[in-house]
């Protein structure tokens, strides 16, 4: 476990206790990170950029969990609840978002930042940093688009990578890709094969 984080998370819980947990990553890249309750996030990131110094969020990605118990195996919780009987309580799907935060100032490296919405239908809201962080707006713009993540207080929650009238989010995990090819200018392989399917020869 990385000491600077670990000390970012004191630092944090001590701030807006019961909101902070501490992950600790077990793959190669070793890259620890703090779990922000939805009610915190905002809060939370105005301390750390104005009381630790993180006034760079240099990237925000989405990540689909449709089963939750998969996100322990990557990020695991350094002091895991149970039900009281040694088994984590069951916990439904959810969204992710993760940020990645820098100091300018003191160049110290990254720290990453990971919220969740309640799951993956009408529960998929999260608060915007936009307020805290400018460089969040198109970020979250794309998590939006991609993942279904609802920013609430964004200044411009709309669409930046898929046209107006798409209705679904390509990144889902149980995302289904459409049969219809019209727009591929030179279809091959399998895709002439769905268009042809799509669109036969009269």
């Amino acid at each position: 476990m990385s000491g600077r984080v670990a000390e970012i998370h004191d630092r944090l819980a001590a701030e807006f206790p019961g909101a902070i947990a501490l992950l600790s990553n077990p793959g190669p890249s070793g890259q620890d990170s703090l779990l922000i309750e939805r009610a915190a996030l905002v809060g939370a990131a105005g301390f750390l950029r104005d009381s630790l110094g993180f006034d760079m969020l240099t990237n925000l990605s989405g990540v689909d969990w449709p089963d939750a118990a998969l996100a322990d195996k990557v990020c695991v919780p350094v002091a895991a609840e149970t039900d009281g009987e040694g088994e984590k309580p069951e916990v439904p799907g959810f969204l992710e978002v993760v940020y990645h935060i820098e100091s300018t100032k003191d160049r110290g490296g990254v720290v990453t930042l990971r919220s969740r919405t309640g799951n993956r239908a009408e529960d998929c809201s999260i608060p915007s940093l936009v307020s805290v962080w400018r460089s969040a707006e198109f970020q979250e713009r794309e998590a939006y688009d991609l993942y279904g993540i609802q920013f609430t207080g964004h200044p411009d929650l709309r669409r930046i990578l898929m046209w107006d009238e798409f209705t679904d989010h390509p990144m889902r995990k149980d995302y289904v890709a459409p049969d219809d090819y019209e727009y591929e200018p030179t279809p091959h392989d399998e895709v002439l094969e769905k268009a042809k399917k799509h669109y036969p020869a009269d």
